[in-house]
């Protein structure tokens, strides 16, 4: 390996904008379970199919149609420590 290196003549990569950035979000068992079958069958990794889902969402400015929250017994238990939490403050 060389001490120093020459980069006056370097080139910025065309395709930097197209990167990926590592992130962590939470997802239901049962979505990835979902892109994880769909990915078998397309011989995909889910994660690749995921990201190709997404941005076809924000390519063609998808928006979710939301009611509001799930009377499910996990959001209640949810926003029941959201409450209690902000009642001990």
């Amino acid at each position: 390996m060389k001490k120093n290196y020459d980069f006056s003549n370097a080139v910025r990569n065309p395709y930097a904008k197209r990167l990926k950035r590592q992130l962590t979000i939470r997802l239901d068992e049962d979505t990835i379970g979902y892109f994880q079958g769909l990915s078998r069958e397309m011989s995909l990794p889910y994660q690749t199919l995921m990201n190709m889902y997404l941005r076809d969402c924000a390519e063609t400015r998808k928006r979710l149609h939301w009611s509001g929250p799930r009377s499910t017994k996990r959001a209640n238990q949810a926003l029941q420590r959201t409450v209690a939490f902000g009642a001990r403050r």
